[in-house]
């Protein structure tokens, strides 16, 4: 299964990816954030996509379509959503579900990686 997260503004959000990216086995990781998120490193290999989170919804969500669309493989991905704000969480889960593409979202706990 593909694992897709979005990085926001916000470090600190962004170990949980850092951890789902580590203790998951995923086929592909794909990455979406703005200019600021390209500084992220893992020692995992994964495609980092840049948008323009300062979009208003529907353009924000038109994005996300554009340059998710060919990159997704199977018909379901694993969603982190650990990091971002409402605007960019409904833009995206929006975005998935029209290309179409099933969601499950994913999160790190003390048990290990798990479905929600």
């Amino acid at each position: 299964m593909e694992l897709i997260a979005l990085l926001s503004s916000g470090k600190g959000t962004w170990a949980q990816v850092s951890g789902l990216m580590k203790y998951g086995e995923w086929d592909k990781i794909l990455l979406l954030g703005s200019e600021f998120a390209k500084t992220f490193t893992h020692e995992k290999p994964f495609e980092f996509i840049q948008v323009d989170l300062d979009q208003k919804l529907v353009a924000l969500k038109e994005e996300f379509s554009r340059k998710l669309k060919g990159k997704i493989d199977g018909m379901e991905v694993a969603l982190s959503l650990a990091s971002g704000n409402g605007k960019e969480h409904m833009s995206l889960v929006s975005a998935l579900i029209n290309l179409p593409v099933g969601v499950r979202f994913a999160a790190l706990t003390r048990e290990g990686v798990i479905d929600l």
